[in-house]
């Protein structure tokens, strides 16, 4: 008697322990499929962040460009005369 005691409680502890690992398998693979889909989500925004940045840097290059050859107009629309010194000295009298 007491050896069917024994082995219907190894057998209880053993279906017990069974549901519970499969229990955390199911557990663990919902996580991981949740992680995925994080994973996935997470490289999408990233490629269009890089493509934000190729954007970005080009926009910025032209506009670099562009400020150059407006500030060479400027100078280049500036008159090269030199300007003469104001005579507003007055003399004294001694």
């Amino acid at each position: 008697m007491r050896h069917k005691n024994v082995f219907a409680s190894l057998v209880v502890a053993v279906a017990l322990s069974l549901s519970l690992t499969a229990c955390k398998d199911t557990k663990t693979l919902q996580e991981n499929e949740q992680l995925k889909a994080q994973m996935a989500e997470l490289q999408k925004e990233n490629g269009q962040m890089g493509n934000n940045l190729e954007t970005v840097t080009a926009d910025r290059d032209a506009l670099a460009k562009e400020n150059a050859a407006l500030k060479a107009k400027l100078k280049a629309q500036k008159p090269k005369h030199s300007a003469k010194k104001s005579s507003n000295r007055k003399r004294r009298r001694t």
